[in-house]
């Protein structure tokens, strides 16, 4: 295991940041913290690198102690390297010597050259005398990131990376990132507040809520399997739906009987909430079952469609969009689940509400 977060506590005068977090990542892991802002997660990364000491827990790497209280092992003794969201590239050098300024020993020559070597790795062998300003936001990034991977550091810390990049280049360069990380065999550990960037780089994501870690979990799980009501309803669209276990492995909703493996321990005659992702929900002209066109997203080549059941409840379904309907329009809709999640009701159905398809 090379980083171990245990029980790690931090506060801010009265305001407690960090709840008792513990983390495992393993040695050429790429992890991510995933939550809303203000969750502590930017504050995880602060107590790894050692800008923060801890009230209570300890901070472990490789198998030695760097934080605990009383005791907070300086940043520049911890072989962590940090990417900032705003890159923290220095305007008066050039790519090359940005890069270089990474390594602590060896000759200036020999460093340069690591470093000319390290920004042809990530694509950059032509921009190698650039200064900052010449470079597009994606291509500081990247040399922000061979900064970080050229001393080969134990543990690579990346801070909202994509955050001032548009939408486009975030998807193309969360691709490219997680692909350089793995050829250098490189352990990091990410924090974002988008669920697309932690899904595209990690291998491990971890949902966090005030100061608190949810789940800690491949990105198919927490889609599918998550554990509590908090990580359904941040991680992915889907709505709740009142539904009675039946029996094990059977739970009816108004749609009719889902039948799997029920995800949370409830008992036959509990009345639960279900959770449906848009995928769950097909459309299917010759079903019998039908649900009115309430709202539509065009998305190119699908279109997600906010339905109406005749209970007054709402779904979604993600549809092809040749499947051009009309808002009012009646369409066959059936079920296609896998996994049943289903939350014991509570006084908080968490409904739907149309305004989150345009935020």
């Amino acid at each position: 295991m090379l980083l171990e977060l245990e029980q790690l506590r931090l506060s801010y005068g009265d305001h407690e940041v960090l709840r008792g977090l513990t983390l495992h990542l393993t040695r050429g892991q790429i992890g991510c913290l995933l939550g809303p802002s203000g969750c502590g997660k930017t504050t995880v990364l602060r107590a790894i690198a050692g800008f923060e000491p801890v009230d209570s827990g300890e901070v472990r790497i490789d198998n030695r102690v760097f934080s605990q209280p009383g005791r907070t092992v300086p940043p520049e003794q911890r072989d962590i390297r940090i990417v900032f969201q705003d890159y923290a590239l220095f305007p008066h050098l050039n790519a090359r010597d940005n890069v270089a300024f990474g390594l602590r020993e060896g000759r200036k020559a020999d460093r340069r050259a690591q470093a000319e070597e390290m920004l042809s790795a990530v694509g950059l062998a032509d921009a190698v005398r650039a200064q900052p300003h010449e470079l597009s936001g994606g291509q500081q990034q990247r040399v922000a990131l061979a900064r970080a991977l050229v001393a080969r550091p134990r543990l690579i810390l990346l801070d909202e990376p994509f955050s001032n990049l548009d939408v486009e280049l975030r998807e193309r360069l969360g691709i490219e990132v997680r692909s350089l990380l793995k050829a250098f065999g490189a352990t990091a550990l990410m924090v974002t507040h988008d669920q697309q960037e932690a899904f595209a780089v990690a291998d491990e994501v971890g949902v966090m809520n005030e100061g608190t870690l949810q789940q800690w979990d491949r990105p198919y799980n927490l889609y599918h399997r998550p554990a509590n009501r908090f990580v359904a309803d941040f991680v992915g669209q889907g709505v709740l739906i009142p539904g009675r276990v039946a029996e094990p492995g059977k739970v009816d909703i108004e749609l009719g009987r889902l039948e799997g493996r029920l995800i949370t321990d409830v008992r036959p005659g509990t009345d639960v909430d279900v959770l449906l992702r848009p995928d769950d929900i097909i459309h299917d002209d010759d079903a019998p079952m039908t649900a009115e066109v309430r709202y539509k997203v065009f998305r190119g080549a699908e279109i997600l469609y906010t339905l109406r059941l005749d209970s007054g409840d709402r779904v979604l379904a993600l549809v092809p969009s040749h499947h051009d309907h009309r808002i009012g329009e009646q369409i066959g809709i059936r079920l296609d689940t896998e996994h049943i999640v289903a939350f014991p009701r509570g006084e908080a159905r968490g409904e739907y509400c149309p305004t989150e398809l345009f935020s």
